[in-house]
């Protein structure tokens, strides 16, 4: 029960960590990857530390271990490299001590799966839990507008990604990105009654 009592208190410090930043208004911490990645971590270092307690060269293995993970590798996200990270720490938490493995795998599942539940039900109500990057590997669908001036209802869209007011060509140029091929279609209807938009560019992943 202790051991549950400070998982579950791992997880709700990354949320509240993740939940401070985006209310400080930094974007990249409410991208999937992000959410995931806040929730995740402090798990796997939890395991690491109770796997390696007491045992010097089990820590000094595990530091060799863990260091084929490096930043130089060529990932899509934080994500990606956290995924690794935790495969090489399932490993070595399995040779040690096959409890804290299985727990640490229910815990990563149970948390992707709960993000994408709690995304599935904000959707329904109009709301989004997590933005989507264009940079982060996830698999979406991206629109790419060119109008002549701002356009209201892309500028309040939770699907912008980033925007450029190029006011020497007279032009705005909208990226917007969506988990699904659907809200991107219904989205591009939207946007057909829009007689200032002189181009469109989808791309359907």
């Amino acid at each position: 029960m202790d051991e549950l009592t400070s998982l579950a208190l791992l997880i709700f410090s990354g949320l509240i960590l993740r939940f401070a930043l985006t209310f400080a208004g930094q974007a990249w911490a409410k991208s999937h990857a992000q959410t995931v990645a806040f929730m995740v971590l402090p798990v796997i270092t939890y395991v690491i530390t109770k796997t390696i307690s007491g045992n010097i060269a089990l820590s000094l293995g595990m530091i060799g271990a863990l260091s084929i993970v490096r930043f130089r590798h060529p990932v899509k996200s934080a994500l990606e490299l956290i995924m690794y990270f935790a495969l090489i720490t399932i490993g070595i938490a399995l040779s040690v001590r096959t409890k804290w493995a299985i727990q640490l795998v229910l815990c990563i599942v149970l948390i992707i799966l709960a993000v994408k539940l709690v995304q599935k039900i904000s959707n329904k109500i109009g709301k989004s839990f997590y933005s989507h990057s264009f940079n982060e590997g996830n698999v979406s669908n991206t629109l790419e507008v060119f109008a002549n001036q701002k356009i209201e209802s892309i500028e309040k869209s939770e699907y912008l990604v980033n925007s450029l007011d190029d006011r020497d060509a007279n032009s705005v140029i909208y990226r917007m990105n969506f988990d699904n091929r659907k809200k991107l279609e219904d989205f591009k209807k939207i946007l057909e009654k829009e007689r200032n938009i002189k181009k469109i560019n989808i791309t359907f992943n």
